[in-house]
């Protein structure tokens, strides 16, 4: 019997020690650090708890260093492909803002905003730059922070404005393929990018219906008032940027190459440097702004692109809001979530390697017979990781780890695990009042998180939309399962 095997079959608290150990260090991070946690607390907590294990492994169990280290580089391996492409992502992010595309979007989807439909027009103005942006976060403390202000003044309560806003914004942060969680999800699991996306909409789309009806019945019991703030957004939008319907060329384009089935990379890449052409074209101004010159040349646009494209980048607008809906922080950005990915890849290779992420499965494996079951299994457990590390990037790796081999066994695709672990360790996170992003959320927007947490319906309801998609058996893929002792 191999020190692998020892470890499986050893008590579970031994598992669980390098767990606690991480649980603990990341209550502290948080509580000293808040939402700056991820800026390096976090990854030294990872860290830590990786050395723990690996203490315990070979301290106890006498496992060999190189085959943790095997583990280690073998998980590195698998998240490459995600690395190269938040820095894709952060290139884009860019390059869409600086261009007019996501602006001219901005303004055409504020057009729509109505009293009558404000709750449900706010969800879908969420929904719509948070996919395009691939970040809740800015949503929410850009034009979400303008919708809390719009709604107030047309007499909605509080909690009914934030979880309106919420909702949407966590829809399209779950399924942009500029999102570093819907990038973190399909490549912990080994799901192409674009695969995942697609069978996460069997679940979303119902659930974003749903909240959409429950806002659209709620909203008529909100007041009338004008809404200058949006009015306002507005003129700023027109004043600054170039906005034009031609700029949408570059997303429809985008789109078209998703569905030619492209490799995310080719596809993000192509997506950058339309959006850079699109700059140049539609916004000089904007170039020579970020230039810092006055002169126009090829030169200066280069240097333009490139800063969009790799490092934080402001555009003055006049509005102070929309100077922060407008910065970009290119690829530049994304560090800290790959520093995240690097140490939680270190974490998750050792707990591997020892066979300690092996033995906490046993737990699962008692309880998930069915597929109901095991996606619920999976459900819970992002919930759990994101009510005790405090944080969603974690809560997202922990459980794909976990339950990666119980999948395999029971003969279910990847593409299953990704969309479960999405539809609860993404969604929730905003929900709990000491996590991340429900601290971040509740300050931005000026409302405790116990307050708008029933109102978020979008987030309330996927987690039990994946359970019932898994329990009707519909589009519920399998493959040979392995043989299990």
């Amino acid at each position: 019997m191999n020190k692998t095997q020892t470890i499986k079959k050893s008590a579970v608290f031994v598992a669980l020690s390098p767990l606690a150990v991480l649980v603990g260090l990341l209550a502290l991070t948080i509580h000293i650090f808040g939402a700056d946690a991820i800026a390096g607390g976090s990854q030294l907590s990872l860290l830590t708890a990786s050395a723990v294990c690996t203490a315990i492994a070979i301290g106890f169990y006498r496992i060999k260093w190189q085959t943790l280290e095997d583990a280690i580089i073998t998980n590195m391996r698998s998240a490459t492909p995600a690395i190269i492409i938040l820095l894709l992502i952060g290139a884009i992010a860019g390059t869409w803002m600086a261009s007019g595309i996501i602006p001219t979007l901005i303004y055409y989807g504020l057009k729509i905003l109505h009293p009558s439909i404000f709750l449900p027009a706010s969800c879908i103005i969420c929904a719509v730059i948070s996919l395009l942006t691939g970040s809740s976060w800015t949503t929410i403390a850009t034009i979400g922070v303008a919708l809390m202000g719009i709604g107030r003044a047309l007499g909605f309560e509080d909690g009914w404005i934030a979880g309106a806003i919420i909702s949407g914004a966590y829809f399209g942060d779950k399924i942009s393929m500029m999102s570093d969680t819907t990038v973190l999800a399909s490549s912990t699991v080994e799901v192409p990018l674009f695969t995942h996306i697609k069978y996460m909409l069997i679940t979303t789309i119902p659930s974003l219906l749903i909240a959409l009806v429950v806002f659209a019945v709620a909203g008529f019991s909100g007041g009338t008032g004008a809404a200058s703030e949006a009015m306002t957004i507005e003129a700023s939008l027109q004043e600054v940027f170039n906005l034009s319907p031609w700029l949408l060329i570059v997303p429809l384009i985008t789109g078209l190459l998703i569905a030619k089935k492209l490799p995310a990379m080719v596809t993000l890449f192509a997506s950058v440097v339309m959006a850079a052409v699109a700059m140049i074209i539609a916004q000089p101004d904007i170039v020579q702004q970020i230039a810092q010159t006055d002169i126009a040349s090829a030169l200066n646009s280069f240097k333009a692109i490139v800063t969009v494209a790799t490092t934080s980048t402001s555009i003055e607008t006049g509005n102070e809001l929309l100077n922060n809906l407008v910065a970009t922080r290119g690829m530049g950005g994304m560090m800290d979530t790959i520093w995240l990915i690097i140490c939680a890849m270190c974490f998750g290779g050792v707990m591997y390697g020892s066979g300690m992420l092996s033995a906490i499965s046993q737990i699962f494996l008692r309880v998930a017979r069915r597929t109901a079951s095991v996606v619920g299994s999976t459900v819970g457990s992002g919930l759990f990781f994101n009510l005790t590390t405090g944080d969603q990037y974690i809560s997202i790796i922990l459980t794909g780890k976990l339950f990666k081999q119980l999948y395999d066994e029971r003969g279910l695709e990847g593409r299953l695990l990704s969309r479960s672990v999405e539809d609860s360790a993404t969604v929730v996170s905003v929900l709990i009042p000491w996590n991340s992003c429900g601290m971040t959320q509740s300050t931005v927007l000026g409302v405790a998180t116990m307050t708008y947490m029933p109102y978020c319906i979008f987030n309330l309801v996927s987690p039990v939309m994946s359970v019932v998609v898994a329990a009707l058996g519909y589009k519920i893929f399998r493959k040979e399962p392995q043989d299990a002792e």
